[in-house]
């Protein structure tokens, strides 16, 4: 959510924002809100000079009783009775026009960083780095699920009649590279200075539209029947939402996070479910790596969030490249995004396994985080989010990358002792 200071004072820049983002269809948005926002306004000029009258008019009522003047008393009465109906009148637009202003300023997006590439979707995402070399072996990849299933370590048919597509067991030695990936990138973002947390994996509404917009929120998450309380599609949600209305000192920052969590989404929308394989699903687990910084401090995190994930999937020997997101590929609260992506051999093209995220103070004027600093007043702090792994999507580059001509897996030195010193897979 931007200032609304911005809107009284820059709306064409909102506007133009909105343009670069191909969403015209809000650009009335801006108009609607300074016309709520003067009106706002207006009600809280008029309600201020309205208490003043009558806290005048009350002292007054004292003075005339004491003196015997019960008659002009009686009409002061009157007086402060018929200001406080209009100052209930007042105070209840006030409310609503308020909540008006909320609702329309949660839609318009957050202005994206001037570095950010122009275009309507991620067809349009600009490379920017590769790192590693892209090799496509002189034998065959099976797909990533028969590959699985030649080490006994999936089963798709028990999970779709227990929970249907998009849901998985995972067993054996697969299950424990599952386990022992995590483990690696949990000790690898504690060996970097991060605090390592384990969240609620359910979050109530008012952290749910504090961390991402509604189109999101719809496509995304899995409300609890009955309850306010929702799934959480990541870690980042839980972990932003764990400062709502704080109050930090600047010399808490900055505030760096690794958090491990299941997650679990809806997958709403043109990619869909799976029939057959773990890319795409509605339950995954991630380890994840969260920022809450001075704003100044923001691009610099924002490097090292994205280069943390490249080095942990370089230290495993996957190839991988990392895309500037777009314009029209940036979610709403997003100032800047990159995605970083691995090399499968088997398809012989990259794809996505991680995204890096600078959100600016949008999440932190939603929450109401902020930070206390004697030489610059209050303010919002940044905040910043990215993957670090997220399997099992993860062990398909993993599997990929890492299969022999006969059948077995290599098992990188940096996991041997998660797998208990093995150094490949076998059947």
């Amino acid at each position: 959510m931007i200032d609304i200071k911005l809107i009284r004072t820059e709306p064409e820049r909102v506007r133009e924002n909105i343009r670069k983002k191909f969403q015209e269809e809000k650009l009335p948005l801006v108009d609607e809100v300074i016309d709520l926002d003067r009106r706002f306004r207006d009600a809280k000029t008029r309600c201020d000079e309205l208490r003043s009258q009558r806290n005048a008019i009350s002292k007054q009522i004292g003075g005339l009783m004491a003196k015997g003047q019960k008659e002009e008393a009686e009409q002061a009465k009157a007086q402060v009775a018929a200001i406080n109906g209009e100052l209930s009148e007042l105070e209840a637009m006030e409310g609503t026009l308020e909540g008006e202003i909320r609702e329309r300023m949660l839609v318009i997006p957050n202005l994206i960083d001037p570095s950010v590439p122009i275009g309507r979707d991620d067809s349009e995402n600009v490379e920017i780095e590769r790192f590693g070399e892209p090799v496509v072996p002189d034998f065959e990849i099976p797909y990533h699920v028969d590959i699985m299933e030649r080490l006994d370590g999936i089963d798709l048919d028990s999970a779709r009649r227990t929970s249907g597509n998009g849901f998985y067991y995972l067993k054996g030695d697969i299950a424990r590279l599952h386990s022992a990936i995590l483990s690696y990138a949990r000790d690898f973002m504690i060996d970097r200075g991060f605090t390592y947390y384990v969240p609620p994996f359910m979050i109530r509404s008012s952290v749910v539209t504090g961390v991402m917009s509604f189109s999101e929120m719809e496509n995304m998450m899995y409300k609890i029947e009955g309850e306010d309380l929702y799934l959480i599609g990541t870690s980042e949600h839980s972990m932003i939402g764990k400062f709502i209305d704080t109050m930090l000192d600047e010399s808490q920052l900055p505030q760096t996070l690794t958090s491990y969590s299941p997650c679990f989404r809806k997958e709403v929308g043109a990619h869909g479910i799976e029939e057959r394989g773990v890319y795409r699903i509605h339950q995954f687990e991630k380890q994840e790596m969260v920022v809450v910084c001075r704003p100044e401090e923001s691009p610099m995190w924002f490097d090292r969030l994205w280069q943390n994930t490249v080095d942990f999937f370089r230290t495993l020997d996957i190839p991988v490249r990392t895309l500037e997101c777009c314009s029209g590929d940036l979610a709403d609260l997003k100032v800047k995004s990159l995605d970083v992506e691995a090399w499968s051999p088997r398809q012989k093209k990259y794809f996505e396994v991680g995204s890096c995220s600078n959100l600016g103070d949008a999440q932190a004027r939603r929450l109401g985080i902020r930070v206390r600093s004697k030489e610059k007043g209050n303010y919002f702090p940044h905040t910043l989010n990215n993957t670090v792994v997220a399997p099992p999507r993860m062990l398909i580059a993993f599997l990929e990358n890492n299969l022999r001509d006969d059948g077995s897996i290599a098992i990188p030195e940096p996991l041997r002792m998660y797998m208990g010193g093995k150094t490949e897979l076998r059947r």
